[in-house]
């Protein structure tokens, strides 16, 4: 098994170039045997990498060598990316964060769970040889996504064991009564949009004050005993897209970022911006049929985006 070196060294006055250095390799999770030297496993993103912190190093006045050796002539090579202790302090701050969790400070959890999600992620890309702290870490923050979704939102479905989902043919689901709780969010007006452009286009929507109330002969969306809700790590969105055959890499990548939007994990880059104007019409519109409306604008325009991206 192979391994890459880098040996740098540039003059003492080259503070930003030594810093930019610095912040590329440890970025990258080289490992420092000595001074100025650098290590990390063989693969294309360290070769990368080395080679681009070289460059630089070599255009700023300094001098780079980048190497091949095998891992086996470095003493305890694999001990030298023990993430545990980074782990361990995340792990911490995951504990810190779900004692606080409360409905009134949901919010701000939120979006703090999303930081460690994001110190989670990149924490992983350079965790060469994980171990079960990993897991354990995984196993945490998906526990306190989950917990501060709930305290988000209260009536929000609870994940179905992740059986196989059926798949319905389109004609057996035309002219229905399909119903959801009222004030909706991402998930639910992203189911609602889905089925008014692509499952059932004479759809009756009916927004629910209770779970309870809703009609014996509606289809029900979101909600714990409805038709269509959770299933395993899929959102409502994601399972009616399993659900109809709707899988396409538009509507795929439009389930990543609902997703997201409704119980976090991996940040799509447009997020942020959508969150913010679902967040406004949520706030400016009170009738949901209204807010649908406005919104299903917002969808159409993103979706005909992720098309014509994917068609490219």
């Amino acid at each position: 098994m192979l391994c890459y070196l880098l040996i740098i060294s540039l003059p003492t006055d080259y503070t930003t170039a030594r810093m930019r250095a610095w912040r590329g390799l440890k970025a990258a999770g080289a490992a420092v045997l000595r001074d100025g030297v650098y290590v990390l496993p063989a693969s294309e993103s360290a070769h990368a990498c080395f080679t681009e912190v070289a460059a630089d190093v070599r255009d700023n006045g300094g001098s780079a060598y980048h190497l091949v050796s095998d891992r086996s002539a470095i003493p305890s090579f694999e001990m030298l990316f023990n993430r545990s202790a980074e782990f361990s302090e995340l792990m911490t701050d995951i504990a810190g964060c779900a004692k606080q969790v409360t409905h009134e400070s949901a919010a701000s959890s939120m979006k703090h769970t999303r930081k460690l999600r994001k110190a989670f992620t990149q924490l992983v890309n350079i965790d060469f040889f994980p171990s079960q702290t990993q897991l354990q870490t995984a196993h945490a923050l998906t526990a306190l996504e989950a917990q501060v979704h709930q305290a988000n939102s209260p009536s929000e479905p609870s994940n179905q064991p992740a059986n196989p989902i059926a798949l319905l043919r389109l004609a057996d689901y035309q002219g229905r009564v399909w119903a959801t709780r009222k004030r909706p969010w991402a998930d639910r007006l992203a189911c609602a949009w889905l089925i008014q452009r692509y499952i059932d286009a004479k759809a009756q929507l009916l927004w629910l004050k209770e779970p309870a109330d809703c009609p014996k002969k509606a289809l029900g969306f979101d909600f714990d005993g409805a038709r269509f809700s959770h299933v395993g790590a899929r959102v409502t969105f994601e399972v009616m897209l399993a659900s109809f055959g709707l899988e396409t890499p538009a509507l795929l990548r439009l389930g990543a970022l609902i997703h997201y939007l409704d119980v976090g994990g991996i940040e799509p880059t447009e997020a942020a911006g959508i969150e913010r104007a679902l967040q406004g019409m949520c706030s400016a519109i009170e009738d949901d049929d209204a807010l649908l409306t406005s919104v299903s604008a917002l969808f159409d325009g993103l979706y005909a985006a992720f098309e014509k991206e994917a068609s490219e």
